[in-house]
């Protein structure tokens, strides 16, 4: 993975061959780089959005950036906002929302704020490795239970099991679902799509410890890519269904504005014998483009290839036994405003586990005051058969 070029870039940077070629003469790989988290207050949490392909109006995103390091990622784009790449940058160079809590706090005490499920996250993991340290996610669940304010997580870190203790008494008033993100169940696979989320086995093993809880669990497939886990949708469902999801959902591959140069980097280095093939399926589901941003097909796709993953998704779901009710909405009648939190300084604010406040592809909050970076060392893909450290 290197730094793309962005969209708002003026000058133009190229690595230095000698330095890689030395390191290859000395049979040596190149050093895992450091990831660094900047903290910031927020000014606002909630982004909103209108779209009608999304199942959901208002996100908070407590992280910019997503060490994860997922190479299809569609929220990469949002780190050109900062002046920073959507390639390495997005999963090194990381922001934490350190008010994140407090900012939300306000804008639920705001008069006329109308309750709506809240999705936690749309352009980051909540669960991302920094949340260990940083606590802002938690916070933001606790903040939830305190007012009885709806929230929808989705993840692909195991390390949402740490806050059973608020999912379950969330889920009893009927005030939270779950998600787990699970494109792959070859570990080998994952490594190399997603390489510092939690092994698709602990993801699994996740959506048992949930279901088994109470905490009402689904599974997203996603993205489904052509040529690379187009041949795994049934599998997946199938263990998903296992594990306990009770619903499930999927979309194709996204490669909106910097991720398409990202993700035709990695395919051409990590699969080359088939990458002319993936992208001649992807026009074809884009109807000859690389993307599509327009409503109504940008999740799904069209023509024949979009139909036939589509009568594949629909027939693995019946047989797998999930989404065989409907959930429904959230409870948004228990809200209770909260009262307004004391506005802490920016210095007491700005520390790991401190409650706390990223930009997304739908609105783009204000900005405020940075913080010093601090390193982190979950740079390591998860190894075969274990879970990542989170």
């Amino acid at each position: 993975m290197t730094n793309v070029s962005h969209r708002y870039q003026r000058d133009s940077r190229l690595a230095d061959p000698d330095a890689l070629d030395h390191a290859l003469a000395l049979d040596e790989l190149p050093p895992a780089p450091l990831t660094r988290v900047e903290a910031e207050q927020a000014r606002r949490l909630i982004s909103r959005n209108d779209s009608p392909d999304l199942p959901f109006e208002q996100a908070v995103n407590p992280y910019r950036g997503c060490e994860h390091g997922c190479i299809y990622c569609y929220a990469r784009p949002t780190h050109a906002y900062l002046g920073y790449s959507p390639g390495l940058d997005f999963e090194t160079r990381l922001v934490a929302k350190t008010n994140a809590v407090e900012a939300l706090r306000a804008e639920l005490s705001g008069p006329g704020y109308v309750p709506k499920t809240i999705t936690l996250s749309s352009a980051t993991d909540a669960y991302q490795p920094i949340e260990r340290q940083w606590q802002l996610s938690r916070g933001i669940l606790a903040l939830m239970l305190e007012t009885g304010h709806p929230v929808s997580v989705i993840t692909k870190n195991a390390l949402v099991e740490r806050d059973l203790d608020l999912l379950v008494p969330l889920a009893q008033r009927r005030l939270v679902q779950v998600y787990l993100s699970l494109p792959t169940l070859d570990a080998d696979m994952a490594r190399t799509l997603e390489p510092r989320a939690s092994a698709p086995w602990r993801r699994l093993r996740t959506l048992r410890v949930l279901a088994d809880a109470g905490v009402p669990a689904g599974v997203s497939l996603a993205p489904v890519i052509p040529f690379i886990n187009d041949d795994q949708i049934e599998q997946v469902l199938h263990a998903a269904a296992q594990a306990g999801a009770s619903q499930a959902f999927y979309t194709v591959l996204r490669l909106p504005y910097e991720v398409k140069d990202v993700f035709e980097q990695w395919l051409h280095a990590h699969f080359p014998d088939r990458a002319q093939r993936v992208l001649h399926r992807i026009e074809d589901l884009r109807e000859g483009r690389r993307n599509d941003s327009r409503f109504g097909v940008r999740m799904r796709g069209t023509g024949i290839w979009a139909d036939l993953i589509a009568q594949r998704f629909a027939l693995a779901v019946r047989q797998a036994g999930l989404n065989l009710r409907d959930l429904g909405d959230l409870d948004t009648s228990a809200f209770v405003a909260p009262a307004r939190a004391v506005k802490p300084s920016a210095a007491g604010a700005a520390r790991p586990g401190a409650s706390s406040a990223q930009l997304d592809l739908f609105s783009v909050p204000d900005l405020a005051v940075s913080g010093p970076a601090v390193s982190s060392p979950h740079r390591q893909p998860h190894a075969a058969g274990a879970a990542t450290p989170t």
